[in-house]
């Protein structure tokens, strides 16, 4: 887990929920649990810092980190990934965005395909990205100020069932993911009975939930959350996501009560 990762993962699943602040000794004292030394989490923090992510301001002799708006907008959408499956059935219609950059602007179309790919469209082919929910407006709305990035949007069915299970098997890599997931669900499972058992406490349980977040959080944006009539057989995605949430709410109390305790000594 890299320490730039953890101070986020830290402020998204703990720290934003108790102010959305923290003293940078409290910072140190947290991210000593995952062996990150105070040098490296001074240097993070004023990166971070740098790049806008956090803000800091002096209180006496502290100094006191917390979230700006962009990060807090970052967590927001990173948590509804993560934590969301979209409900109800599907109706059948798929969400396409064309676009054209100009060949100059090859940073731009860079930026383009990352959005398109976070908010879960699949390139089905070149420069056309499709998708079953509709986020076109969340596309439009990142690159309103950019006006070399042409983007067209159309709504429309295919011609039946397995047309559409063909567009969806050439758009994503569902074999890869779904073997991710399994991956995941034989590296946790096992775990379970302990979780349930509180056999984790405090400071162990604190390091165990941000491992399960750091190891299950990549899966959820690279997975287009498609319906079930679009999955492959065996597919395990949705059990993988009932196993993350249930532990990590077995882990919640420990984990959190650890945090409090490590903020209260240190003052906040």
């Amino acid at each position: 887990m890299k320490p730039r990762s953890l101070v986020f993962d830290l402020f998204g699943d703990y720290l934003r929920y108790r102010g959305g602040d923290v003293r940078l000794r409290s910072l140190v004292a947290l991210m000593d649990c995952f062996d990150i030394p105070e040098s490296t989490v001074r240097v993070v923090a004023a990166r971070m810092r740098k790049e806008g992510w956090l803000e800091s301001r002096r209180e006496g002799r502290e100094t006191v980190y917390a979230l700006t708006d962009a990060s807090w907008k970052l967590l927001d959408e990173g948590r509804e990934r993560i934590f969301r499956r979209a409900p109800g059935p599907w109706d059948g219609q798929w969400h396409m965005v064309i676009y054209s950059v100009p060949e100059a602007d090859r940073a731009l179309r860079e930026q383009l395909r990352k959005k398109l790919s976070w908010l879960g469209f699949g390139l089905l082919s070149a420069s056309v990205w499709i998708s079953p929910h509709d986020r076109i407006a969340e596309v439009r709305e990142s690159f309103a100020d950019q006006p070399a990035a042409r983007i067209d949007a159309l709504h429309a069915r295919s011609e039946g069932a397995a047309a559409d299970r063909g567009m969806a098997a050439r758009s994503w890599d569902l074999a890869a993911l779904n073997k991710e997931y399994t991956e995941l669900l034989d590296r946790y499972r096992p775990r379970l009975a302990g979780y349930r058992a509180d056999g984790l406490r405090g400071r162990d349980a604190l390091v165990e939930r941000m491992r399960l977040v750091h190891d299950y959080r990549l899966l959820p944006f690279r997975d287009p959350d498609l319906p079930p009539e679009l999955l492959p057989e065996g597919w395990v995605g949705r059990v993988a996501h009932e196993l993350f949430l249930e532990a990590h709410g077995l882990l919640r109390a420990e984990g959190e009560g650890y945090v409090d305790e490590v903020i209260g000594g240190n003052g906040g």
